[in-house]
This record gives structure tokens, C-alpha cells and sequence, in this order.
């Protein structure tokens, strides 16, 4: 987006700063094969994010900072429903499939796996209830996609009443334009969008 653009957002009243609490939580969002793998229909072209998120893990337990990694599966006793005649797509991640595995690389013992049947993290119903009891006050947010579960799971940070971080070299779509688009209004009204250097930092 242009620096006019974002002066006009500034001017009317948007793009405020949400800062850094006192207990953050990190959850990496549907790093999945289905996007990594050249076979998957699903395939994004999103390989560069794998590095920055491995950083944010590294950090996070070198901080003790809770990590959560998330999963979207199709299950159909779950599934049979709107999200999945809107993404069709969605079929591709039964359990079992390659396609819903998470990257190889993840360290997933270095944090809590669950799954989820929506875009955001919020809709399992226990994460944000976990998040209340051991009284995390900010969310930091990587993972996949940039317009899709990460935009959701930005959304209901702020609904929490959390500080939302989107690391932005941690996040990724399947469309350049899609994914700064989406940057530039996540930063404008749901959630900080900070570069990796000053997250890890």
C-alpha cells in the first residue's frame, strides 16, 4: 500500500498501536504440507515463512513463552456445513491425509498441538480459555493464510481484548497483492503487524 494510504488511514482515525503486554503466547497458524507440497492443489508458493516461524519458536522457548500450533482438518460428522461448500479445498485435509500434516521442520514437542474445524484459533473452544488462565495479555501470530486464518485469528484476538502481533515474515498467501493487502488492514484494525526483528528482539 501506498504512504498515502496509510496517511489516510492515520487521518481518519485508524492504525493505532496495540504495543507489547506483559505475558505473550505465540500460536503459528495451519503450517501445513497442503501448502507446501507442489502436489497439493493448495499449494502457495509460501516456503520463505517456514524459516521466520522456526525463529519464533526458538525464541519463544528460550523465554518460556507458550507456544500453540494449530491444524485445520475436514472431518465430516464436523465439517458438513458452510465452510466447507464456501472451500472445497477443505476436503483435501482429511485425517490421515499428507496434505494435513504439519512442515516437517516444526519442533512440535516444543509446544501444544490442537485442531481446529474454522479459520480461527478462537473457535476451538478451550484456546482462549487456556489463554485466560495463565493471564496472556498478547498474542503474537504467524502461520498461514495471510487473508484467510491468520486474518480470522487476528480478528478474535482483538475480540479477546488481546494485543495482536502479526510477524509479517512469518505469514503468507497465495497472491502478493492478497497478502499486503490484508497486512495493511490487519495493521490498521485488529492487530500490530511488527517485522521479526522486533518481536524476537
Amino acid at each position: 500500500m501506498t504512504s498515502s494510504s496509510k496517511a489516510d488511514y492515520q487521518g481518519a482515525g485508524f492504525s493505532g498501536e496495540l504495543g507489547f503486554g506483559e505475558r505473550p503466547a505465540l500460536v503459528l497458524i495451519d503450517l501445513m504440507m497442503s501448502y507446501f507440497d507442489r502436489l497439493s492443489p493448495m499449494h502457495a508458493d509460501v516456503e520463505n515463512v517456514i524459516a521466520s516461524n522456526l525463529r519464533l519458536v526458538e525464541a519463544a522457548r528460550a523465554t518460556q513463552v507458550p507456544v500453540f500450533f494449530t491444524r485445520q482438518l475436514y472431518e465430516e460428522v464436523h465439517d458438513d456445513g458452510a465452510y466447507v461448500r464456501k472451500v472445497p479445498a477443505l476436503k483435501l485435509l482429511r485425517p490421515g491425509s499428507s496434505f494435513a500434516e504439519l512442515h516437517p521442520a516444526l519442533s512440535l514437542d516444543q509446544g501444544e498441538v490442537f485442531v481446529k474445524h474454522y479459520p480461527s484459533a478462537f473457535h476451538r473452544p478451550r484456546f482462549a480459555a487456556q489463554l485466560a488462565d495463565i493471564k496472556i495479555d498478547t498474542l503474537i501470530i504467524g502461520g498461514l493464510t495471510t487473508s484467510g486464518c491468520v486474518r480470522a485469528t487476528a480478528m478474535d484476538s482483538l475480540l479477546m481484548n488481546l494485543r495482536g502481533i502479526v510477524v509479517r515474515g512469518a505469514v503468507g498467501d497465495r497472491s502478493s497483492a492478497v497478502h499486503e493487502a490484508n497486512l495493511f488492514d490487519i495493521d490498521g484494525k485488529l492487530a500490530d503487524v511488527r517485522a521479526e526483528e522486533a518481536v524476537v528482539n
